[in-house]
């Protein structure tokens, strides 16, 4: 890990950063409008009794550049847990010190040790850097598979067919 960077698991007083990166990382993929939370939601759904997902912070100097998010999933086929990583996101000058680097493989370290078949994620067709980001660190795209959302109305009136 460069020099000065530090991963740490996030805690609930990082409700408020956490948002400002959710919104911060909205704004870079164009879509703020679809950030509905608030810190009091990201506290509860982050840090809440009943948490599933996990974050991280990475600090240069002790100054918060990045976050990431990730939860447990499941595979069938392998019959073992995985890592879904939900966000990675470094502010914008903070980008190339080897932040997005560092929180990439503090993740694949955990799923490593906790012994997980898969570390996963999904990226914007769009999003350059951050494809060839990916690349770089071996990650292979999984061209073959589409995903498909239930979500607001939508959900709501297929749940109750």
């Amino acid at each position: 890990m460069a020099a000065g960077l530090r991963i740490r698991p996030a805690v609930a007083a990082d409700a408020g950063l956490i948002l400002r990166f959710i919104r911060e990382l909205a704004i870079y993929e164009k879509a703020e409008s679809s950030v509905r939370t608030d810190e009091a939601g990201i506290r509860a759904s982050l840090f809440g009794t009943d948490a599933k997902a996990q974050a991280l912070v990475c600090e240069l100097d002790g100054v918060p550049v990045g976050y990431a998010v990730y939860f447990h999933n499941y595979s069938t086929w392998l019959g073992r847990n995985g890592i879904y990583l939900e966000d990675l996101y470094v502010s914008p000058g903070h980008r190339g010190c080897g932040a997005g680097k560092a929180l990439l493989q503090h993740i694949a370290r955990l799923a490593v040790a906790q012994g997980c078949g898969r570390f996963e994620w999904s990226v914007l067709d769009w999003n350059t850097p951050a494809i060839d980001f990916y690349k770089a660190a071996g990650a292979k795209p999984q061209d073959e598979w589409t995903v498909y959302r239930l979500e607001g109305e939508a959900l709501r009136r297929f749940a109750e067919e």
